[in-house]
């Protein structure tokens, strides 16, 4: 069972994907924002991360940044809103491996997260 990482600043969402997520076999760990992402991922080693990238107290593209430098290997998906291109073009170009717009499909998501676990 592959271990997830759901990060961001709304409850809802969370509580959204990890339904999903466990309905669909996964374990998952939860963090509220960039800073919190970045301790939890070093003490829960998830598999792949799905990670906002606009939250408070540090966004999604410092946390990436961050957590790949402590792991360079770690598999990242970013979830974004519409109309946040330019910043899907720079998490891509710090080493995310896939996006994920919001409101999301729930079989985007879970085809995301396969190609990225291979």
């Amino acid at each position: 069972m592959s271990k997830v990482m759901i990060v961001d600043d709304a409850q809802f969402m969370r509580v959204r994907l990890s339904k999903l997520l466990t309905r669909n076999g996964y374990e998952v760990v939860e963090a509220e924002n960039g800073e919190q992402a970045v301790k939890v991922f070093k003490s829960a080693s998830p598999d792949v991360v799905l990670m906002d990238i606009t939250m408070p107290h540090k966004d999604g593209l410092e946390a990436l940044s961050e957590i790949r430098e402590f792991d360079s290997k770690a598999k990242v998906i970013m979830l974004t809103a519409l109309g946040q291109e330019s910043m899907i073009v720079q998490a891509v170009q710090a080493g995310a491996k896939d996006y994920v717009v919001k409101p999301f499909n729930p079989k985007r998501v879970m085809s995301a997260l396969e190609k990225v676990l291979g």
